[in-house]
């Protein structure tokens, strides 16, 4: 004897995905006209204080490059100027790829002394350098 009941078929339910891409690209608009762009106006720098310039020990891979407030620049303990400053660098980087210079200056130094030094370390591919700075008693 046949059922009276007729087995239901399933029908396959599918999510049309032709309009993701346009979804996605509406949602990308409204959070980029949505958002907050963050504009930085600068801050202050202040310095490292040092009360006075000391050679550390040398150690194999480190180039110590300290500078005073009246622009007196030393460079492993032998004075120099801001335009031979590339040139030695670069000399001791051809005997040895993996220095790091340390930069040591006063907090009265004038920017302007310590941005020509770098500007003169980047001409010259030494671009691992690295701030020594006192710390401060809390």
């Amino acid at each position: 004897m046949r059922s009276r009941f007729k087995k239901r078929r399933f029908v396959e339910s599918t999510i049309s995905t032709g309009s993701m891409a346009d979804i996605s690209l509406l949602l990308l608009l409204f959070f980029m006209v949505s958002s907050v762009f963050v504009i930085h106006r600068g801050f202050t720098v202040s310095l490292p204080r040092a009360e006075q310039i000391d050679p550390i020990m040398n150690r194999k891979d480190i180039i110590n490059v300290w500078i005073g407030t009246d622009g007196r620049i030393m460079i492993d303990e032998f004075d120099t100027g801001i335009e031979n400053t590339g040139p030695i660098v670069q000399q001791k980087l051809a005997e040895n790829p993996r220095l790091v210079v340390l930069i040591k200056s006063d907090k009265d130094t004038p920017y302007r002394t310590i941005s020509g030094v770098i500007e003169q370390l980047k001409k010259v591919n030494a671009l691992r350098i690295s701030f020594i700075a006192e710390r401060e008693n809390l």
